[in-house]
């Protein structure tokens, strides 16, 4: 402290004034914190990407290196056999099939039933719309397992059992009330002014919605979309319940295929756990500009 006060300031070349030290003092300490944070985010990212890489890696390493009790951190001798052996175990196509089939219809019919759900609740007044908010809300909350057997009995007494339309029924009404709650905050932000406009300009109700609404929401639309895909393209604990036919399942059904009583095979899985990892990424960096602009939209209103 003797020290810095007997400095002077550079720009006035007088002592410093004690605000002043405090001031540089502060400083300092945010500093050493933001020094120290950012350290606590890059041992925080290692830990969270480690699993990502070492599934990668060992997607390419042979049955000699991933097999050893000695970890070894890259493949010695890549190899792409892991790749060519999962794509040839049973049933790998018709669940890759099932898996796109069924998360694109979901997420579509999804998005459609779901914008003109948020349409009616954001832009009109009607009797009960306030519990109908509540609903959805409660909906959400509710744990997927909890409705497991009600789901189960409903599609069995409606002879919907291991069909894909019945898994896409259930992943419909599993998504739909996310998908209307999300939309909802995005068409609010819409001013309502511009409804009017286009109204005196001649536009009926429905161009209002094409023209307006729904191009001024195309981000949230997109931001939407994606969260619902990745949650049907993930889904494991209803298709497995419901669907027992093998050729009826999706891919994370096909993953879990991949060990059995005989032992696991982690090359040929993790290559498996690869493949399935590789469609949600695909999507996201075709998508990623508008992600963004779509989860901040509905932050505030306009």
């Amino acid at each position: 402290m003797s020290v810095i006060m007997k400095t002077t300031d550079v720009r006035t070349g007088d002592r410093p004034t004690p605000q002043l030290v405090a001031r540089r003092r502060r400083r300092g300490r945010r500093r050493v914190a933001t020094g120290l944070f950012n350290l606590l985010g890059v041992f925080l990212s290692i830990v969270w990407i480690f699993p990502v890489y070492w599934m990668l890696n060992t997607s390419f390493k042979s049955a000699n290196e991933y097999q050893t009790f000695t970890p070894h951190f890259w493949p010695y001798s890549p190899t792409a056999s892991n790749y060519t052996t999962a794509v040839h175990v049973l049933n790998f196509y018709d669940d890759l099939r099932n898996s796109l089939i069924l998360t694109v219809s979901a997420v579509l019919v999804s998005l459609v039933v779901g914008f003109f759900g948020a349409l009616a609740v954001a832009r009109f007044r009607f009797t009960g719309k306030k519990g109908f908010i509540f609903l959805v809300m409660i909906v959400q909350m509710l744990p997927l397992a909890v409705l497991i057997v009600p789901m189960y009995r409903v599609l069995a007494s409606l002879n919907q059992v291991d069909s894909l339309w019945g898994v896409i029924i259930v992943y419909i009404g599993l998504i739909l009330p996310y998908t209307v709650w999300t939309l909802r905050g995005f068409i609010v932000n819409v001013p309502r002014e511009l409804d009017e406009a286009a109204l005196v300009d001649g536009c009926s109700r429905f161009q209002v919605f094409y023209r307006i609404i729904l191009r001024l929401i195309g981000p949230g639309l997109v931001a939407t979309s994606l969260y619902g895909f990745i949650q049907i393209w993930n889904e494991w604990l209803i298709i497995s319940t419901l669907n027992h036919d093998n050729t009826k399942q999706n891919l994370m059904v096909w993953l879990t295929n991949q060990s059995s009583l005989r032992g696991t095979a982690w090359g040929p899985l993790m290559a498996s756990a690869v493949i399935t990892s590789v469609p949600v990424v695909i999507l996201f960096l075709v998508i990623r500009r508008h992600i963004a602009t779509g989860l901040t939209a509905g932050a505030v209103k306009g």
